[in-house]
């Protein structure tokens, strides 16, 4: 028994498919969508192109659960806060702080997420489970900061901001900034992932918070 669960290749789905994930989400974060092929995600785990296909049945399933692995790792660090009973300025710096937090310890995901928000689009326009679970998961993060900042503008406590405009500045402060590689450690004099810079990053996002957008 023992021996049939050591050569099935179905036994270790779970921990396989991770490591599937884990791989592509580097690749894809490198090279986007049209750069990468099943082969090299197969070779990088270390299984054969066949195996992969017990996990994945086509690279755009694998693309679209990998996106949405990564949005839900940021909805579940996010949600708590929206919905937690606190001032709404209190809310918003928890958010900026865990947004960061969470892009911070996971250094391909802002990459791979520029790639798909400006470059590939390419799970959008797919009707693959995965992919649909992904857009909604989307749409639950930017509807939950959109509902943080409407009820801020509602209590007076932030100025008449466009809300729209708004997310997008919170955007490209956070996402588009983990995102930079090279270029971003060259303007900052370090490693945009050191915990000098993450800890700045939060600081200085909360300052343009409170000198920008307090009623």
């Amino acid at each position: 028994m023992e021996q049939a669960l050591a050569t099935n290749p179905l036994v270790d789905l779970p921990s396989s498919r991770e490591k599937i994930l884990d791989v592509a989400e580097q690749l894809f974060s490198r090279r986007g969508y049209a750069g990468v092929g099943l082969r090299e995600v197969a070779d990088g785990v270390g299984l054969g192109k066949s195996s992969l296909f017990h996990h994945f049945r086509s690279k755009d399933q694998l693309y679209a659960e990998l996106l949405g692995r990564v949005l839900r790792r940021l909805r579940n660090q996010l949600r708590p806060i929206v919905t937690a009973e606190l001032a709404p300025a209190e809310k918003l710096v928890r958010w900026i702080e865990a947004l960061v937090d969470a892009l911070a310890e996971q250094p391909a995901s802002a990459r791979l997420l520029v790639r798909e928000l400006v470059e590939d689009g390419q799970f959008q326009s797919e009707e693959l489970p995965e992919a649909v679970e992904a857009t909604q998961v989307l749409s639950e993060i930017l509807g939950g900061i959109r509902q943080l900042l409407a009820e801020g503008i509602e209590q007076g406590v932030f100025r008449q901001v466009s809300i729209p405009h708004t997310v997008q500045t919170l955007i490209g402060a956070t996402v588009y900034h983990f995102a930079s590689g090279e270029f971003g450690d060259g303007l900052l004099g370090r490693s945009l992932f050191s915990a000098e810079a993450v800890k700045t990053r939060k600081q200085e996002l909360i300052a343009t918070l409170q000198q920008g957008w307090m009623a």
